[in-house]
């Protein structure tokens, strides 16, 4: 186990961790749900953007009955609860309000993306948040299912069985619509456009910015230092006219699927890649595998193997599964982040996380 985790601390049947749940969204709400429920957490408090949700329950927040908490905009009253940890959910990434909870010694463990490998993290982001940690001496760590476990987690877990590859592949498969509304699937997203245009640049390294940092732990971990990366974006048509399910229209011929490749390079070769493949139907006209939500690891060498995980829920149900399996692991990651030297935590640096559930 490594020297910054104390695993007496981690695995204390008495122990209880005071936790403030930041944001309140899709995921959000599945998570603040949890805490609630949770005999190894303590919701302390809510902290909110928007003026509709401060004042409210946590409890109503998230469909629950009222528990007594409140939610709030006010960051110094949060900090003044003085938490263990805060659970961060928000959509896009507010640094200056990560900082003041880490430099007042709270820990953050986060869906966000942007704090998941330091060495490619934006450098300023990178440079202000170690500062935090170091000033609080706090922890900060990253996580969720998509990056997170798909991209880290499980590939280092399945690549124990190696000692030597060729090269290994992360598919990711997702059936957009079934957990995006339409307007985010067309006009976020992109679906539904006129082929034949340019991957928007911007995009591409906006989705692609935390797949390269777990691409790039995955490769250091392995002790594969890569020379650099490949971004590749690419969009299928539809062969046919269908309706998302909110029933804006995909014509034929519109773009109705996207693959994304974040490759990691060796040798002038990819060695790792990641490869999300993201569709509204499977009726299109390039002859892409596009399986049923979930993700394919392929390892390629001496020791071949090829794992699938996928989810077996209704269609009507995906949504919210999705959403619990990206909070859980955040949550989980919880006592460990609470356990660890102060500083920026990544997969490799922390033992593998696994829930208290008894």
């Amino acid at each position: 186990m490594p020297e910054n985790i104390d695993s007496m601390q981690l695995w204390d049947s008495n122990r209880s961790y005071r936790v403030v749940q930041w944001a309140t969204g899709r995921i959000g709400a599945s998570s603040l749900r949890e805490l609630i429920r949770s005999a190894q957490m303590e919701l302390v408090g809510v902290y909110v953007h928007s003026e509709a949700k401060e004042g409210r329950d946590a409890g109503e927040l998230c469909g629950l009955p009222n528990v007594g908490v409140t939610a709030t905009r006010d960051i110094d009253s949060i900090i003044a609860l003085k938490p263990d940890c805060i659970v961060a959910m928000q959509e896009g990434c507010n640094v200056e309000d990560v900082c003041r909870f880490l430099e007042a010694g709270i820990n953050i463990a986060t869906s966000r993306v942007d704090f998941l490998e330091p060495d490619r993290m934006q450098p300023e982001v990178r440079r202000r948040t170690q500062a935090a940690c170091l000033k609080g001496a706090a922890s900060i760590y990253a996580t969720g299912a998509s990056p997170g476990f798909s991209s880290e987690a499980l590939p280092l877990v399945v690549a124990s069985m190696s000692r030597r590859m060729d090269d290994m592949t992360i598919d990711e498969f997702a059936d957009i619509p079934a957990s995006c509304p339409d307007v985010q699937v067309v006009d976020g997203m992109g679906f539904g456009r006129l082929p034949g245009r340019e991957f928007d640049p911007h995009l591409l390294a906006h989705i692609c910015h935390g797949f390269e940092q777990s691409v790039n732990l995955v490769a250091k971990t392995l002790g594969l230092p890569l020379d650099g990366f490949n971004l590749l974006g690419e969009t299928a048509n539809a062969n046919k006219r269908f309706l998302l399910p909110g029933g804006t229209p995909i014509e034929k011929g519109r773009v109705a699927a996207q693959r994304i490749t974040v490759s990691g390079m060796r040798n002038g070769k990819p060695i790792i890649r990641y490869r999300l493949n993201w569709y509204c139907t499977t009726d299109v006209d390039e002859d892409w595998d596009l399986r049923r939500s979930g993700w394919r690891l392929q390892i390629q060498g001496e020791t071949p193997i090829d794992v699938n995980v996928t989810f077996p829920v209704a269609a009507d149900q995906l949504s919210a599964s999705m959403a619990a399996i990206t909070a859980y692991r955040v949550i989980n990651a919880v006592p460990y982040v609470c356990a660890a030297k102060p500083g920026i935590c990544t997969t490799a640096d922390l033992p593998n996380i696994v829930p208290k559930m008894g």
